[in-house]
């Protein structure tokens, strides 16, 4: 009889080695599905992770990297800083939306208005709608002891209902023939966000590399960044110590609302351009894998960033060589996820075989 046994202390071996056998096991039980699909599963491996690297149009692709992982590492910076303080902003989805409706109302207030500091104005715009729709479940936690959960997830249908008002009203292009969609604020000189289109180059995957580093310096070097961790992993400990609980939930939450609103600004005044009704593809939630994939550290979630934005470049390129569905591509997705927490539980605990008992 198999049992688990809780181990004296977490394991660093298993905890540094989940990952990558997180991503092994993805491997192989996606390519179980491909198969059972009917296509090619080793095709199929290949052409996810070795295709948009190394493969004939890698020149295309590599460059694609970027531009999927700088939103996803962003946000999911801002959702670690939360999670490792046992605070679960699940809503970092709706915050990316209205991030990405203040930034880009900015910016369409100005059209066609030509002046360097319009994008600076945006950002501060994407940073503080992000904030200020994090801050309703943060202010609701600290008041009135709501589950910071549910009200995040729930902010996030409201943002979408948001996104598409505004899609069709407001923010319509006036000059769109009656489409639903705003502006194209890549083609708005003082309102664009890349740098180098060819390269994949835009302000936010600079923003994400800052983030990166910022996030390593406060949790390593700051007494703010100690305080989040004790919090996390031993939060009596972190009340007799004196720290502010109301204080971290506020930090916390709104420094994950203001990355993911930069995401969102980041992202329609770049890659995607303008506000419609599917501008949000689920990075918010995809973040969260990103975060848990890079065991919620800042390097970590670099590298983890990266390797999903892989997933995506490769999912497209299979769903149009290989002519698989987009939700299989989905399910591998998430199977990283199910795998990760799977066998992050061997961190914690041994497995045991219980001899039965003698006759």
């Amino acid at each position: 009889m198999i049992r688990l046994e809780k181990r004296p202390n977490p394991s660093k071996t298993w905890s540094y080695s989940t990952p990558l056998l997180a991503v092994l096991l993805t491997m192989i039980f996606g390519g179980l599905l491909f198969a059972a699909l009917g296509k090619d599963p080793i095709a199929a491996i290949r052409t996810i992770f070795y295709d948009p690297l190394l493969g004939q149009h890698a020149f295309f692709y590599r460059p694609q990297l970027l531009v999927k992982a700088a939103p996803l590492i962003l946000i999911a910076i801002g959702l670690s800083l939360g999670f490792r303080a046992g605070i679960w902003n699940i809503g970092a989805e709706g915050q990316y939306i209205i991030g990405a409706l203040c930034g880009a109302g900015l910016g369409l207030a100005f059209y066609p208005t030509e002046s360097f500091i319009i994008f600076p104005l945006m950002v501060v715009a994407g940073a503080l709608g992000g904030w200020a729709w994090a801050m309703i479940p943060a202010i609701l936690k600290t008041r009135f002891g709501t589950n910071e959960i549910l009200v995040s997830l729930m902010l996030v249908y409201v943002a979408e209902n948001l996104l598409r008002g505004m899609a069709v009203g407001l923010m319509k292009n006036p000059e769109g023939f009656g489409f639903p969609g705003s502006r194209n604020l890549a083609q708005y000189p003082s309102a664009t966000s890349w740098i180098s289109q060819n390269a994949g180059l835009h302000w936010g995957v600079a923003f994400a590399l800052i983030a990166v580093i910022f996030a390593y310096i406060l949790l390593t070097r700051h007494m703010l960044g100690f305080n989040i961790r004790l919090a996390g992993q031993a939060p009596r400990a972190a009340r007799f110590s004196g720290v502010n609980p109301t204080r971290l939930v506020l930090f916390c939450l709104g420094t994950s609302g203001a990355l993911a609103g930069l995401a969102g600004l980041f992202e329609v005044a770049g890659p995607a351009g303008q506000i419609t009704t599917d501008f949000n593809v689920g990075y918010g939630f995809t973040a969260i894998i990103v975060a848990f994939l890079g065991r919620l550290h800042p390097v970590g979630i670099l590298l983890a960033g990266l390797l999903m934005a892989l997933t995506y470049i490769g999912g497209e390129i299979a769903q149009s060589q290989l002519q698989l569905p987009a939700a299989a591509i989905q399910l591998f997705q998430g199977m990283l996820l199910f795998f990760l927490l799977a066998v992050d539980l061997l961190t914690n605990y041994r497995i045991r075989l219980k001899q039965g008992a003698a006759a």
